[in-house]
């Protein structure tokens, strides 16, 4: 901020702070006239037969005034509330250096314990119920408003509690797609198949896992899938999880397993993305946090 605008924002400040105390000390005395007490004068005011005394604010609650402006004063000072002035607080004070100084008051306290989690591999990890405990709040607030509270999923976002992986289940896959994030690309074809390849290969897709299909329109359908789908999903539909194909044999649908949305998805194509968590968690934070997300799939064994 430049010096003229510092200097605005102070003398805005200060002036407004000085103009509502004078008002307020204004009104502390009332003259009184000859002709009235203490008791009865009034502003001189008559609305339906009513009259407004006119009495000064009581004293206790003049003085909770005065408190505030001393309130007000001590906290600019201390604080950087006007303009570039950085106040007295020891090392200055923003919404960021208060975040990092809470963050290195956690890393200092639980340094040790994050260490020795840090240390075990991920699928020891996840047996460990106090680990887990930690684990569950940091999915709570960097995975749960996908994937859901539960881990269950949502439309366009993988459940996370069955054995169906779209870039892979084993604890190191996991921890890849949580460090780097994922790019899943399922371009259009709609213009390449035309509405009546999209309508044949929905067909042949349906039949991979042995749903309800049209028979003949499958049997065309299969001749575009060769062309256009096996480089990504597979000669047998089973997916490529290098690719963040999905299995299409099974009746897990990261979108719509519906014959409409199957036909979307052809049509229109779909982008999921997944953000990359390395720059928004430390390392230990995403170990412990790949072990709980591995834990959702896997069944729990009480330690000795």
């Amino acid at each position: 901020m430049s010096t003229f605008w510092s200097l605005w924002i102070i003398g805005l400040t200060l002036i407004n702070m000085a103009l509502v105390l004078w008002v307020l000390l204004a009104n502390r005395k009332v003259a009184v006239r000859d002709d009235e007490t203490p008791e009865n004068r009034t502003t001189g005011h008559v609305y339906d037969g009513i009259e407004e005394y006119d009495n000064p604010l009581p004293r206790w609650w003049f003085k909770m005034f005065i408190a505030t402006f001393i309130f007000a004063a001590v906290y600019l000072i201390i604080y950087p509330g006007m303009g570039s002035f950085k106040g007295l607080y020891p090392g200055g004070w923003t919404q960021e250096l208060e975040l990092e100084r809470h963050q290195q008051q956690a890393d200092a306290r639980y340094a040790e314990q994050f260490g020795e989690y840090n240390a075990m591999p991920i699928e020891q990890l996840a047996q460990d119920q106090q680990a887990m405990k930690m684990g569950l709040r940091l999915f709570a607030n960097n995975c749960a408003v996908c994937h859901g509270a539960d881990g269950g999923g949502n439309y366009g976002f993988p459940n996370l509690t069955d054995s169906d992986w779209i870039w892979g289940g084993s604890p190191e896959q996991i921890k890849q797609s949580i460090v780097q994030g994922r790019k899943a690309v399922m371009p259009p074809w709609a213009a390449i198949l035309g509405d009546e390849g999209i309508a044949e290969t929905t067909e042949y897709v349906l039949s991979l896992s042995d749903r309800d299909h049209k028979a003949e329109m499958a049997e065309r359908g299969a001749e575009h899938y060769k062309r256009n789908c096996v480089a990504c999903h597979g000669a047998d539909g089973t997916g490529n999880p290098m690719l963040g194909a999905p299995n299409l044999t099974d009746d897990i649908w990261l979108y719509s397993g519906e014959p409409s949305g199957i036909r979307t998805t052809l049509r229109e194509g779909r982008n999921g993305v997944m953000p990359a968590q390395k720059d928004l968690l430390k390392e230990s934070r995403i170990h412990l946090l790949a072990a709980y997300v591995y834990s959702l799939s896997q069944p729990y064994e009480a330690q000795e």
